[in-house]
């Protein structure tokens, strides 16, 4: 029995992750930052994470590992600390190939940013997202938009979707008084995949406990 349910978890992690049964996090889950900021990448592998690395394609056209010529290997995770030249795509990658999901970054060189989620977010999570100004205050009066649209204006210098639906899914950026951030991706994923793990996990276990 307990066999069977630590198979079904492992299958059900498994299809969780990115191709190849890996997923690349970023702590903290943004998509941009401001230079000088530290960000982690780390694989995260279903089975052996042995030969996976955090590799890049920057803006500038240029691949590569982390820790060979950028960022800093720290157990399973890369650290980095940012500047303008580390703006791209980043992703693990296996010694045979196989790839996790992408993330994007973004280090302007400006002095605003959206703070928004780099991963997808799920149907019905509370988002929010924050427009920052690098000097002082912060939290200046702000205004969103939503793929090209205004959307909102907020004196907090942020603003929060209480239960994200597919619909909100888009490219946001913010403005304030000292400027513009870059665009970046919210991508919103269905609830659905969420309530069918558990369907399969109740079934799974309903079928066990008749037989």
């Amino acid at each position: 029995f307990s066999l069977c349910v630590s198979v079904l978890l492992s299958t059900l992690v498994y299809c969780s992750l990115g191709q190849g049964g890996a997923s690349l996090s970023i702590s903290p889950d943004r998509s941009q930052f401001f230079k000088l900021e530290s960000v982690s990448l780390s694989c995260e592998v279903q089975g052996n994470s042995a030969g996976w690395r955090v590799k890049r394609y920057t803006v500038s056209g240029e691949g590569s590992d982390c820790g060979r010529k950028w960022g800093k290997q720290q157990g399973s995770s890369c650290i980095v600390s940012l500047i303008s030249s580390d703006s791209g795509v980043y992703w693990c990658e296996s010694g045979s190939g196989e790839h996790s999901n992408d993330v994007n970054i973004t280090v302007p060189d400006g002095a605003v940013i959206l703070e928004s989620p780099a991963l997808p977010v799920t149907e019905g999570d509370s988002v929010t997202l924050r427009c920052r100004y690098q000097g002082t205050p912060s939290n200046l009066t702000a205004v969103f938009y939503k793929d090209g649209s205004l959307i909102r204006t907020q004196t907090t210098g942020e603003m929060t979707i209480p239960a994200v639906s597919k619909s909100d899914e888009g490219l946001y950026k913010c403005t304030n008084s000292e400027g513009e951030s870059p665009e970046s991706w919210m991508t919103v994923t269905g609830e659905n995949m969420r309530n069918l793990d558990i369907q399969i996990i109740w079934s799974f276990f309903t079928l066990l406990s008749g037989a």
